[in-house]
């Protein structure tokens, strides 16, 4: 493992108890060697992250798509800014660059981006370690969420080892550092499958 992808928020208007924790994933990732990977944004989480791993003399890559770049929003303390020509080839080139996914607390584009790395998951694209860093239950209701489709067969209750339920930084990078894939059932039903 080497590059971790962060998944998490562009805003500047949330609770503190969030940057202290990006902060506190920042320091942790530099200080065991790894690399940054996210979204190549200035504003909220993403850019505080790499504002603190420069600070500390580490690395970091981001990938942000042309519309957002033009809004003026990139990070130039990124040491390597990759900009797409849209959403959809910055999702590709995340997930390209990353060895494991951690999502921090975030809006849409976060739970979009966590959902996706999910589904490929679960369909065997890749068998990379993600983890979901619920800061202060940020994510109890959607851990509940999938509590509920794992409970009406719409997902396989042992789909819950598709991820890793982190509260700490610290808890998140042992998680990755000493992951180990598992290969779960396939997707589908085989009894009911009609085919």
């Amino acid at each position: 493992m080497k590059n971790i992808c962060v998944f998490c928020s562009s805003s500047d208007v949330i609770d503190q108890i969030y940057n202290e924790n990006a902060l506190e994933l920042a320091e942790l990732i530099v200080k065991e060697g790894l690399q940054l990977v996210n979204g190549g944004s200035k504003v909220g989480l993403m850019g505080i992250m790499a504002r603190r791993v420069k600070e500390l003399g580490g690395n970091s890559i981001g990938i942000i798509p042309q519309l957002i770049y033009d809004k003026g929003l990139a990070c130039f303390s990124t040491e390597n800014l990759i900009i797409t020509k849209d959403m959809r080839e910055r999702k590709e080139k995340l997930s390209a660059y990353a060895d494991a996914f951690i999502a921090l607390p975030g809006g849409f584009g976060t739970l979009e981006e966590l959902l996706e790395v999910m589904t490929l998951k679960q369909l065997e694209v890749h068998q990379k370690p993600i983890v979901i860093m619920n800061i202060n239950g940020f994510y109890n209701q959607l851990l509940e969420q999938f509590a509920v489709f794992y409970k009406h067969s719409f997902a396989r209750s042992d789909y819950s080892r598709l991820y890793f339920v982190a509260e700490s930084a610290f808890e998140a990078i042992d998680y990755i550092k000493n992951y180990r894939y598992e290969k779960l059932e396939s997707k589908w039903y085989k009894d009911n499958l009609k085919l």
